[in-house]
């Protein structure tokens, strides 16, 4: 190695060094960020929870408490594909009983999921809940008969008194009949649901309730554009969903492949099971590039509007 090639060497080194130390630098500020938000928003939820009766059972959609039946259910089920996945392409039970241990972790992947599923959950029904009240006030009625209207509404399209809207709408209303402002109970709402669209609503109705607007055809509006913005997040999720199918099926195709092999030509795969050659260390790779196509293809289409 003649010296040109020592400098440009040590001039790649140098730059990768850099870039890994302003990404970590970087990383590093936004956790803190992240952190304080965290904090912040805990004391609001904690003092929302303090202000209103049976505060404790309210729910905080931004984080998502599994119950003891779920854990053991989501640990047992990852467990399980860790187990057949493993015996797959190490056939050894031994591995794959070690390696299914990991399991238990899953739950707290699967939080995000969970989480993520009950806002959307609540973003679909928070959008037929709006146009309902812009119905209602474009008929005439008050404010606090508007809501009443709306639950009774949303009571015939989700007959379960556990839905997350319904819950939430008897909440605002009974805290309205207590005499507490109505510009209350729906900040508080906002702040819980960690949902763009019901903080943006949150604050087009607190204002114009404030600054004396015309209050039917704001929410009007705002209504339409909400309701347009969440159908169009809808309409992609289908578009979307094909392809995270197909992502799916690509990931599984390799194991099915495996599988066909080694049942009906075990010896010519035979040598990717024995220890102490290259065969286990080939199965490996191969493992963790189904797993990290199949982690990248899921990011890139996590698509958000």
């Amino acid at each position: 190695m003649n010296t040109e090639q020592i400098i440009g060497s040590i001039v790649i080194a140098i730059l990768i060094a850099i870039i890994v130390i302003r990404r970590v630098i970087k990383s590093k500020k936004s956790k803190q960020l992240e952190s304080k938000e965290v904090e912040l928003r805990q004391r609001n939820i904690q003092a929302i929870r303090k202000r209103t009766i049976g505060g404790e059972s309210l729910i905080d959609y931004a984080t998502y408490e599994m119950s003891l039946s779920e854990k053991v259910k989501y640990s047992l089920l990852a467990a399980i594909i860790i187990f057949g996945v493993a015996h797959l392409f190490y056939d050894s039970f031994i591995i794959a009983f070690i390696v299914s241990c990991f399991g238990i972790i899953y739950p707290k992947f699967k939080k995000k999921d969970l989480r993520d599923k009950r806002k959307d959950e609540l973003t679909l029904q928070f959008k037929e809940a709006i146009s309902s009240l812009a119905s209602s006030l474009a008929a005439g009625q008050s404010i606090e008969n508007a809501f009443r209207e709306v639950l009774k509404d949303l009571r015939l399209l989700y007959p379960d008194d556990q839905t997350y809207i319904i819950k939430e709408f008897k909440l605002i209303n009974r805290r309205i009949e207590n005499g507490e402002i109505i510009e209350r109970a729906i900040d508080d709402f906002a702040k819980r649901s960690d949902i763009d669209d019901v903080r943006n609503f949150s604050d087009v109705f607190i204002t114009c309730k404030r600054t004396g607007g015309d209050l039917v055809e704001v929410i009007k509006r705002t209504a339409d554009i909400i309701t347009d913005k969440i159908e169009i997040q809808q309409d992609i999720k289908v578009l979307v969903s094909q392809k995270k199918f197909e992502s799916k099926i690509m990931a599984v195709a390799p194991l099915g492949i495996t599988f066909f092999l080694k049942m009906s030509s075990p010896e010519f795969v035979a040598p990717l099971f024995e220890f102490g050659t290259a065969g286990p260390v080939v199965m490996t790779i191969v493992l963790i590039c189904v797993g990290s196509s199949l982690l990248i293809s899921q990011k890139i289409m996590d698509i958000e509007v």
